[in-house]
């Protein structure tokens, strides 16, 4: 078995670190979008927790959002009561936030946490499927453990 990329090792240290037993799976196929992810997982398209990440002002927002949702700025504003509303980060944004590329994002293994949200929708399933730090990489997680990995506030963030 070859050795994990680097950014699934993070990924890995920071689950184990906060006492969650979670097995990272890579794939062949990408998981780079949510219907990636559920086409290659075999999983309805709701049980993918998309990374989101987004800036207001200067700080970066993580939201993970079920898949088959598209988010909706202003709920997270609110939600947030953010000053600055959300704009969506640049690649670079994205990268300097998170360690990660577009596709991979985790929702833990980041330089610093970022504040989140967790799209309530998520709730709806026992278990959820996140990207782990590659665009093909996946971990499964219960919407609880995404709540107290991200330290995250609990949301509606689309229709």
């Amino acid at each position: 078995m070859s050795p994990q990329p680097r950014r699934s090792q993070e990924v890995a240290a920071a689950l184990s670190a906060a006492g969650v037993d979670a097995e990272i799976r890579h794939l062949d196929d990408s998981t780079r979008t949510a219907v990636e992810a559920a086409r290659a997982l075999g999983c309805e398209v709701g049980q993918i927790a998309s990374s989101l990440v987004f800036m207001s002002g200067d700080e970066p927002v993580l939201v993970l959002t079920s898949g088959r949702h598209r988010v909706q700025t202003e709920l997270v504003d609110e939600l947030l009561e953010l000053v600055e509303p959300l704009r969506r980060a640049s690649p670079e944004q994205v990268r300097a936030a998170t360690g990660q590329a577009i596709g991979g994002v985790a929702p833990v293994g980041h330089p610093r946490p970022l504040r989140t949200v967790v799209d309530r929708a998520l709730f709806e399933h026992d278990t959820v499927y996140a990207a782990a730090g590659t665009p093909h990489s996946i971990v499964p997680l219960t919407p609880e453990q995404l709540v107290q990995l991200t330290n995250g506030v609990v949301g509606d963030v689309g229709p």
